[in-house]
């Protein structure tokens, strides 16, 4: 093995490490994964589920990862748990490649690129989207996100087949990150290689015609409509749907980043270093920003399918493209003899903030858990998803956030309501909205609800268990140290 192959291989061994620590760590079960994990395993056993469908159903019939995961569990004899790890790894190392990659196209040193993935290792927001640039647990968006590296750092070195394949790839991981990098791709080609404009445009219109199928006939039918204000009230709290909740910081962070690269693009061109391609690229990324102001207005009119698309997420590849050109900036425009200097400091901060938020926000936890935790929670969930596959249970509705895992995930059975998923689920469907809208508020004021209005639940919904955190007058089934777990109907049929 070369010297550089090994200083790759620790380099990908040292970037998914630190990128792990400045996520606090990785954990199966939590956040996003309320809703792909109960996703995949519907598929092993028709049974589960049979209330929540159409909550589920909502989100995962615009996507495959769901199907691609069970099948893969199926056919490999692997558990869902190593799968999402495996494919959260496959992410980061892919990512790092893809860094590399598109590192040592732009810049003329290995500083630079160790710079590069030593910026992209710090997880963050960005602002006001719902998305960070790295989570503690596997999201299929991740992965696509990685693909999506790859396709930019072979379209700048002009294996333009390549480019397009990783398009598609990224796309069947996560069809909006996928798109985003699809049109930055597309439009970067068609500025760089005029050879390619006319496949381009025949491609764009048979893409054009597959929306207007989709809309009209397919999927998304009924999309187009208006989210009405009731619809809308279910979604209040997420502050990342509704143009009306973005402040000046959204607009000065999100545009700063096509600033920052259009801004140092010019300082490389006039020092004439910058590549043939290049000026695809920032024309590209800017394509995505003229996208998403074209949607801006349709988004103030409330028009669903445009705020089910979250086109602000174009700020998270605009978020990538702002730190190539840091890296360059900080390492390369500076003194020769300041390069190590700088690249250190960097990476130095990179492990001191991952060492913080390990040891610091998430003291006790491991660096990576693989399965669910085994305390109190997972014991009442352990004995739930012992009962029969229709059993329907009734939790605390925010549950999932404050014992880390959702029924649907630990206890594999129907819940009355989790309240951070479903509302989130809500924004792709106005029945299921509905549906979430009147189980938030039959729910409201969950821990002082007596047990007369707990009955009261259990038959207005079929309810078969109540576990909570207190003692309530109804007749026991189970228990520990602390949670009860309480029989409100008659026990469903095996």
């Amino acid at each position: 093995m070369t010297s550089e192959r090994l200083g790759l291989l620790v380099g990908a061994a040292a970037f998914c490490l630190i990128a792990i620590l400045n996520s606090g760590g990785y954990r199966y079960g939590i956040g996003d994964q309320a809703f792909y994990i109960p996703a995949v395993i519907q598929h092993f056993d028709a049974g589960l589920f049979p209330r929540d469908r159409l909550l589920l159903h909502a989100q995962d019939r615009l996507m495959v990862f769901d199907d691609l995961a069970a099948a893969l569990a199926h056919g490999a004899g692997v558990s869902v748990p190593v799968i999402f790890f495996a494919a959260y790894l496959l992410a980061m190392v892919l990512l790092f490649g893809g860094l590399v990659s598109m590192g040592r196209t732009m810049y003329r040193s290995w500083w630079t690129v160790a710079l590069l993935t030593a910026l992209l290792t710090l997880r963050h927001r960005i602002t006001q989207t719902g998305a960070n640039t790295l989570e503690s647990y596997f999201h299929p968006r991740l992965l696509a996100f990685a693909i999506g590296v790859w396709a930019l750092a072979a379209f700048m070195r002009a294996r333009t087949a390549a480019a397009l394949l990783l398009v598609v790839l990224a796309c069947i991981m996560h069809p909006t990150t996928g798109i985003w990098f699809g049109m930055w791709v597309i439009v970067a080609l068609a500025v760089s290689e005029p050879a390619w404009r006319p496949p381009l445009a025949a491609f764009c219109g048979v893409a054009g015609a597959a929306a207007v199928w989709a809309v009209s006939f397919g999927p998304l039918q009924g999309h187009l409509g208006r989210m009405d204000p009731v619809w809308a009230s279910v979604l209040a709290g997420k502050d990342y749907v509704f143009p009306s909740d973005w402040g000046p910081a959204f607009w000065l962070v999100n545009f700063g980043y096509l600033a920052i690269a259009g801004a140092t693009f010019q300082m490389r061109r006039r020092r004439g270093i910058a590549l043939p391609r290049e000026f695809g690229l920032v024309i590209g990324a800017a394509s995505l920003a003229a996208l998403f102001l074209a949607s801006w207005p349709l988004m103030s009119a409330g028009v669903a399918l445009a705020l089910q698309l979250q086109t602000s997420r174009i700020f998270w590849l605009l978020d990538l493209l702002a730190g190539i050109y840091l890296a360059w900036l900080f390492a390369e425009a500076s003194p020769v003899s300041a390069r190590k200097a700088i690249v250190g400091f960097f990476v130095a901060s990179a492990v001191a903030r991952g060492v913080y938020v390990m040891g610091a926000e998430h003291a006790g936890d491991p660096i990576v858990r693989l399965g669910l935790p085994r305390d109190n929670w997972g014991d009442a969930m352990a004995w739930i998803s012992g009962t029969p596959t229709g059993t329907h249970v009734l939790a605390d509705p925010g549950h999932a956030w404050k014992y880390g895992s959702s029924v649907r995930v630990s206890g594999e059975r129907d819940v009355l309501i989790e309240e951070v998923k479903d509302t989130a689920v809500a924004l792709y469907s106005r029945d299921v909205a509905m549906w979430v809208l009147g189980r938030i508020q039959d729910t409201q004021h969950f821990d002082a609800l007596t047990a007369e209005q707990f009955r009261g639940l259990g038959a207005r919904y079929d309810l078969d268990y109540l576990v909570i955190d207190r003692d309530v007058a109804l007749p026991l089934a189970y228990r520990n140290a602390q949670f009860r777990i309480y029989q409100l109907g008659l026990p469903p049929t095996p």
